[in-house]
């Protein structure tokens, strides 16, 4: 039996069970809603395995708009809910803002850091998983054209686009990797209309694989590329079930262990920045029945390569959010 209160006016807050205490944690989803089969389903599959493990409850709220998150955040703080954890880079500046006020309570941010004692910033690697989605595309593009079609057209975004071209590139050297962004404001997470026009231009310009991060927008994207027999490449969440035999991989980034794990340390949490790199598996593509025939015995070798040679260091993969300029575009 579920119990669904709402804590503010166009967003749903759920206590996944009734009698829920008051010291349940929380998870918080940013804009385009839980079930965006991207960044935001990730962090709910993280929350539902914590609570089939564990048997606890947890309170819920997805975003409406821009304008709720300080009052999302306050309210859920005032309930009690401990540990909160929400999704995207987008909650920083508001986090930053009210967790002084809240000093009993603990926050994990999830693409940002904010430097506060009650606080654990959650980072990942993108670029890192981004370049093995990279190696994979460009053995199997035939016309050593590749497309990627980002959301919000901000440096995070940026760090998937270099690591996808650099991987590449390594691959082919004289390719070409496309790129475009759906916009500059939050609309750009949710639009597969658009994504879906990108994709279609790309192709038209020899594109043969597209990488889409781009939250629920790239939704659109895998259609258009499905839809003329190209090859997708899908991100955060394993999307290749989406497309059986027409995505070649996903860039899978493991929001779904950064969520459980703050809901099993609990009030225990511990604050600062973790960082989910390649080697702590955080982000890594996804091989399964749906890509198995896509996936040859020396894209898996090259693949298996590159992660040993990056955990090593030899391949440095360009992290744009240190340095802005992307060294093979």
């Amino acid at each position: 039996m579920t119990l669904k209160k709402t804590l503010l006016a166009g967003c749903a807050v759920t206590a996944m069970t009734a009698g829920a205490a008051l010291a349940d944690p929380a998870l918080i989803f940013d804009l385009g809603g839980k079930f965006d089969k991207s960044f935001n389903e990730a962090a709910f599959n993280g929350a539902t395995r914590w609570v089939e493990e564990t048997g606890g409850s947890y309170k819920e709220l997805e975003m409406q708009s821009e304008a709720q998150r300080e009052q999302a955040l306050r309210r859920l703080a005032e309930t009690g809910a401990n540990p909160i954890v929400m999704t995207g880079f987008a909650f920083g500046d508001v986090l930053n803002k009210i967790a002084p006020d809240y000093p009993d309570t603990k926050f994990a941010i999830i693409d940002m850091v904010v430097d506060q004692p009650n606080v654990q910033s959650v980072v990942f690697t993108e670029e890192q998983g981004s370049y093995l989605a990279g190696v994979m595309a460009g053995m199997a593009s035939e016309t050593g054209v590749a497309g990627f079609i980002g959301g919000m057209d901000i440096p995070l975004i940026h760090k998937f686009e270099c690591g996808y071209a650099q991987g590449f590139k390594a691959t082919q050297p004289e390719g070409k990797v496309l790129i475009n962004y759906t916009g500059t404001t939050p609309a750009a997470w949710n639009d597969p209309v658009k994504g879906g026009e990108l994709a279609k231009a790309q192709i038209s310009q020899g594109a043969d694989v597209v990488y889409a991060a781009a939250g629920g927008t790239g939704i659109g994207v895998l259609q258009a590329v499905a839809d003329a027999g190209k090859l997708g490449v899908g991100v955060d969440s394993n999307q290749n079930h989406l497309h059986p035999g027409q995505m070649l991989t996903s860039m899978v980034k493991r929001v779904d262990n950064a969520v459980y794990d703050a809901f099993v340390a609990g009030t225990d949490m511990v604050p600062g920045v973790k960082i989910m790199d390649l080697a702590a598996d955080g982000v890594g593509v996804a091989i399964d029945e749906n890509n198995a025939d896509l996936v040859t015995a020396e894209m898996q070798a090259a693949v298996d390569e590159a992660k040993a040679k990056i955990a090593s260091g030899e391949i440095a993969v360009h992290d744009y959010m240190t340095d802005n300029a992307c060294p093979v575009e």
